[in-house]
């Protein structure tokens, strides 16, 4: 995983993993996460800035302000199982998907409200281990365990308030867009987690999000979810050469 800024100055595409998750249970046999996944585009598509003002100024710029930016997706949703999940996050990062490395992921779950909602932090506790029967892993594998050594408190390490900003300035005004410091519980943030561990323990940038979505599956509210993927996508990558912008000038 590359400099996003170093992949603008060789004209290269930057790659964004999108995951969603498949049905849970029998009380939700349509999961919007992974139909809003399946949905989006190979490619970022043009500047779709809904501020007029920011508008004007891409459009005096002359061209769009980031590289070519590539939207990588499973074959399929990602498996409500936590053993399928463990072992399938590492291959994501290590491996290619779709013939291209990982520069940054957006995880998307469902939830069950109204509001959309980013994650900046995952935190777990002992008790948790336990419950998600690790805890035995744990005991058993000392040091070769998947998770040894990881804090208990991991965060993201994109600019989450920055990101936001951007991402609710980009979107229709009667939208609710939160940042929160919950992921949720059972594998929202049990991917998330997996995500932001592994990097961890790879000394590798934790350029990864959690999405949350609403429960609602029916075409306009997966329209709309598409559009706020697709912004919040071009948020994180302003955000991130912005932030390189800024280091090389000190």
């Amino acid at each position: 995983m590359g400099s996003l800024g170093a992949s603008q100055e060789k004209e290269k595409e930057l790659a964004v993993l999108v995951t969603g998750f498949g049905p849970f249970k029998e009380a939700y046999p349509v999961n919007p996460s992974w139909e809003i996944a399946a949905l989006l585009p190979d490619y970022l598509p043009a500047d779709r800035v809904k501020d007029a003002a920011a508008l004007h100024n891409r459009q005096t710029a002359g061209r769009d302000s980031i590289p070519p930016v590539r939207i990588l997706k499973l074959p399929g949703a990602v498996r409500t199982s936590y053993e399928y999940t463990r072992d399938l996050v590492p291959r994501l990062w290590d491996g290619e998907v779709d013939g291209r490395k990982v520069d940054f992921a957006v995880h998307i779950a469902r939830v069950l409200g109204r509001e959309t909602r980013t994650s900046r932090r995952i935190c777990r506790q002992g008790r948790r281990w336990e419950l998600l029967g690790d805890e035995k892993r744990r005991v058993e594998l000392g040091e070769n365990w998947i998770w040894y050594g990881v804090p208990g408190e991991l965060l993201s390490d994109f600019n989450v308030d920055d990101v936001h900003r951007r991402w609710v300035q980009r979107s229709p005004k009667n939208l609710d867009l939160r940042v929160s410091e919950d992921a949720g519980h059972y594998l929202c943030d049990f991917i998330y987690f997996s995500s932001l561990a592994h990097l961890w323990k790879q000394q590798c940038a934790r350029k990864v999000v959690f999405l949350h979505v609403p429960l609602h599956s029916d075409a306009e509210s997966l329209r709309r979810g598409v559009e706020l993927v697709l912004t919040l996508i071009r948020s994180i990558v302003e955000s991130e050469l912005e932030k390189e912008k800024e280091a090389v000038s000190k």
